[in-house]
Formats: C-alpha cells, sequence, structure tokens
C-alpha cells in the first residue's frame, strides 16, 4: 500500500526503506529466512549480506520475478523464488523459517510503469493489479454502485469526500485511463494549496486496495508467518500508512499477549498465550537522513517481533480494526 512521495527519474534504483533498521531490530540474521514482498529484492540481498544462510523470495507480481537473474546469478542456490502471494507463505516456503520480512504495498517500480495503471500522474490503463489476474480498477469504478464506490473510498482511503468523489464517478463513468479517473476525482475537489497531496491520491490508494484485497492478504499473511516461523524465528513489517500499521500493531499486541481491542469501549478481552514477543515497543521510523535521501521513507513504520513456542490458535479478527467496506475478515478462514 506504499505510495510513491516523488516520482523517480526512470535510472533511478528502487530503494528499500527501513532496510538497515530493520536489520539491526532482527540481529543476529541467520538460517532460512522468506522475503514475502521480493520487490526489486532489496531486503533479500541484505538478508544474504547480513548472514542468512537462504532467502525464499515471494512475489505475486511475475514481472518483479523477472528482473531477479542478477540476484539468482549472484547467490545461486542460497536463493529461491516463487510467484505468489504472502497469504500462502506457510504452504509455498514448505519447511519452518527462521525469518519472515513483508514489506506492504504497491513499489515504486510499478508506480513507475505507465502500463500498470497505479498512478494518478501517468496516462494508462486503469488497471491496478499487483498480479495481472482478476478485476481491473476499470472493472471496479465502472461496474460498482456509488455506494459501494464511497464505501471502498471511506474505508480504504479515509476519503472524507467520499461521497462526493463516488457521485463524481459515476457521472462520469465509463473510464480506461489512469488520467479520465484522477481529472473525474479532481474535478469535484478544491484545488490543492501547495504543498498538499494531489486531489487523486486518496482515491487511487482506496481503489487500489479493493482491487488487490491487500487487507485480506494482511491479516492472512501475518497468520501465516506465525504458522512458518520457528521457535525463535522473527517477523519484521514495514508499513506504509496508518491503516496498515494499525492493523500490523494489533495483531502483533494481540499475539504477544495484550488485548488488541477494535475501540476503547468494547470489552478487554481474557490474555491470552503469546505467540510473539515484540522485538519493537513502538514503530520504529526513518531517521531524517533517510528522509533525505528517499522521500518515500517518509511514512515507512517498523515492527518486529520473534515467535515463542506456544502453539498456533484461532485469531479473533473484529478485534484488529480491520478497515472494510463489508465484513470479509469475519468469514475467512
Amino acid at each position: 500500500m506504499a505510495a510513491a512521495a516523488r516520482t523517480p527519474a526512470s535510472d533511478e534504483p528502487h530503494v528499500s526503506v527501513l532496510i538497515e533498521p530493520l536489520i539491526a531490530a532482527v540481529a543476529p540474521v541467520s538460517g532460512l529466512w522468506l522475503d514475502g514482498t521480493f520487490g526489486a529484492g532489496g531486503y533479500t540481498r541484505r538478508l544474504l549480506e547480513a548472514g542468512a544462510e537462504r532467502v525464499i523470495g515471494l512475489d505475486r507480481d511475475p514481472a518483479a520475478l523477472a528482473l531477479a537473474a542478477p540476484l539468482l546469478a549472484q547467490y545461486g542456490d542460497r536463493l529461491t523464488l516463487f510467484e505468489g502471494r504472502f497469504s500462502e507463505l506457510d504452504k509455498l516456503a514448505g519447511e519452518a523459517l527462521d525469518g519472515v520480512v513483508l514489506d506492504l504495498g504497491v513499489s515504486s517500480m510499478q508506480i513507475d510503469q505507465a502500463a500498470r495503471g497505479f498512478s494518478f500522474l501517468r496516462e494508462g490503463p486503469l488497471d491496478m493489479r499487483m498480479s495481472g489476474e482478476g478485476p481491473t480498477a476499470a472493472d471496479l469504478v465502472n461496474t460498482a454502485s456509488e455506494a459501494e464506490l464511497a464505501d471502498i473510498l471511506y474505508h480504504y482511503g479515509e476519503e472524507r469526500a467520499s461521497r462526493r468523489i463516488a457521485r463524481s464517478i459515476v457521472a462520469v463513468r465509463p473510464f480506461e485511463t489512469t488520467l479520465q479517473l484522477a481529472e473525474a476525482v479532481a474535478s469535484c475537489l478544491p484545488r490543492p494549496r501547495p504543498g498538499q497531496i494531489h486531489p487523486a491520491t486518496r482515491a487511487f490508494q482506496a481503489i487500489r486496495i479493493a482491487v488487490n484485497d491487500e487487507f485480506g492478504e494482511l491479516i492472512a499473511g501475518l497468520e501465516a508467518a506465525e504458522r512458518a516461523l520457528k521457535p525463535g524465528g522473527k517477523l519484521a513489517v514495514v508499513t506504509f500508512h496508518s491503516l496498515e500499521d494499525r492493523v500490523v500493531k494489533r495483531f502483533l499486541q494481540a499475539r504477544s499477549g495484550g488485548t488488541a481491542r477494535a475501540n476503547r469501549y468494547a470489552p478487554e478481552a481474557e490474555e491470552q498465550t503469546a505467540q510473539f514477543t515484540l522485538l519493537t515497543r513502538k514503530a520504529v521510523g526513518p531517521s531524517d537522513d533517510e528522509v533525505a535521501a528517499n522521500p518515500r521513507a517518509r511514512s515507512a513504520k517498523l515492527r518486529a517481533a520473534v515467535r515463542t513456542q506456544a502453539p498456533v490458535t484461532p485469531l479473533d479478527r473484529s478485534a484488529l480494526g480491520l478497515p472494510g467496506p463489508r465484513d470479509w475478515w469475519k468469514d475467512t478462514p
């Protein structure tokens, strides 16, 4: 769900965010690790450099894996790649893991490719699919009801003008390109003042999250990591906005023996046996130097924990405050 803070030059390498704080949080690094969001391979490379014997790289985007030839040539059988979702990471790994890293959301590489349809600044087909499979963003905005669109914009984009934007989308559709949608969103909102984000930022985030079921993948991925990690295995998650961080925070709070609650008025849950021990009591953010070198890091947060010997138990997803226009998480196995 990461949104690029700027548009990098075409020859500028992708920079993995919070990579050194992550390595410091999970040190020492050894054994078998899984990078659940392989992308450009930045975390994978650093894990191998830091002492991991092997790394399994996983990505739902086949284009990312297609660019991994140099890493495969460099590390040989120390690196194995799979195309798939991190909600399946325990099954794809096929063996117990010493560590799992998840860098959430869309990468700057995906945003930079106009043909992928993620950017409101570039003309391209209105796609937004990370895997290239399933309904596109165009399918969503051209067929969903006004009420459904408003819910998506409000819950996934925290967009206060969700109803106004949904009304504009329905009035103008059908859409084929990113700039058509961006114009329809911007046309019903005040002109941004200097320094403010583009008017379509939250709408594009919300639609992308819905198209890729990103929160469904997130919670299922955290559960898969819990199943896959050995006792003493480490989990590190990098998020890029408050909605993601809230879910990760509450998951780790609940699974470390805390009493995560969707709201402060809910009754406290009975304390459970801890499946994790926190390595970071608070979220770790980027340094000023990292933000200066890579503005995309500005909103990033890192949380890390270590797996205990406690067995896996069913998770009450309703305690996590998962955002969403429908209660998909209640019935998802």
